[in-house]
């Protein structure tokens, strides 16, 4: 006679993991309590906040001038911005236990797709819309193939990433398209900027803050972290595994078209070449954040820590002009490291 299968439960993105069906709950006495997850999410936070400190200090030390401007400092956050909404999204994909490599990709699509003469005729609307709409049905694309076509993600996005590039670059001719949208232009000036924070700030912390309430404290949130800590206690528990991973892909390009949106404003062009290695800098922000490579568990507020880290590295390089091979040799290396500190930390049971 078959034994009932309990439903899988987790301690929430930010603080637990999920507890399969044959799983016993953690042991306070060895630290696996609810309050001991929360307590180590918060010093990997702080140790982040400590990192970025150490980054300001050491840009202030080279080129105080320079660095410490307020013009550099809302530059520093304005190209976070782009590379961070990417980023909350790639969380939510990594957190399921996928990868999405094809972010850059559909962020130059959209950002060409939506600054060509034909839909700049609509004006700002239809660059808007055409940004989130092709993002849109990027994701839908990547979703369907790793959903119901049963590719493993790391293919489905590897093919979208040549497939989006081409297209983009097919669209564009190699050439650069220019914005002629006042109003679309205007957003990036600084007359737009409320209480001296530029508009594309502001943007991305209203979707760092909804993908933190998504994540946390709904049922979404509890459905993604429960597909990526064991998806099989997942459906067993009745979650939808397919639909959920579809819908996460979904949401992933969606956070593409908004960036490539945000792009446009900042750039004021449209280029095939936007969004180039943004997989990488969205899946090293992420992990160095806290979220596991292999799914499980994902933050929100380390991944955000996570961007503004990995900008002002390369801000600080680019201020003592140095090479930028040398950033993603930086880069490589602080992604390695996360990875081996993960490793550790879940052989010493903080799963």
């Amino acid at each position: 006679m078959t034994q009932p299968v309990s439903s899988a439960q987790h301690n929430g993105p930010d603080k637990g993991v999920l507890t399969g069906p044959s799983a016993a709950p953690p042991s306070k006495k060895e630290g696996g309590g609810p309050r001991a997850f929360g307590l180590r999410a918060d010093v990997r936070n702080l140790s982040l906040l400590g990192v970025l400190a150490v980054l300001i200090a050491v840009g202030g030390i080279t080129e105080p001038e320079a660095f410490l401007d307020t013009g550099n400092l809302q530059l520093i956050l304005t190209q976070a911005s782009v590379i961070g909404v990417v980023t909350v999204g790639m969380t939510f994909v990594i957190t399921s236990g996928g990868i999405d490599l094809s972010v850059g990709a559909m962020v130059a699509l959209a950002s060409v797709w939506a600054t060509t003469l034909a839909t700049q005729e609509y004006g700002f609307a239809g660059i808007l819309f055409t940004a989130v709409i092709v993002g849109l049905a990027a994701g839908l694309v990547n979703g369907l193939l790793i959903a119901y076509g049963g590719l493993v993600p790391f293919i489905a996005t590897l093919a979208m990433l040549a497939s989006a590039r081409g297209l983009a670059l097919q669209i564009t001719d190699g050439k650069t398209q220019i914005v002629t949208v006042q109003s679309v232009l205007d957003l990036g000036l600084p007359d737009s900027y409320i209480l001296g924070i530029p508009p594309l700030v502001l943007v991305f912390a209203a979707v760092t803050v909804v993908g933190w309430l998504i994540l946390n404290r709904t049922t979404f949130g509890r459905r993604t972290v429960a597909v990526g800590g064991n998806a099989e206690a997942a459906r067993l528990a009745g979650i939808d595994v397919r639909r959920q991973r579809l819908y996460l892909y979904l949401l992933s390009g969606l956070c593409c078209g908004i960036a490539a949106f945000m792009l446009i404003i900042l750039s004021g062009s449209g280029q095939n070449t936007n969004g180039n290695l943004y997989e990488l800098d969205a899946i090293a922000a992420a992990i160095i954040g806290g979220t596991l490579l292999s799914g499980g568990r994902g933050t929100i507020v380390g991944s955000v820590l996570g961007v503004l880290v990995f900008t002002t590295i390369t801000n600080i390089f680019a201020l003592n002009n140095l090479q930028s091979d040398v950033q993603q040799i930086a880069k490589g290396a602080i992604i390695v490291a996360a990875v081996l500190v993960q490793r550790r930390t879940l052989r010493n049971g903080d799963t």
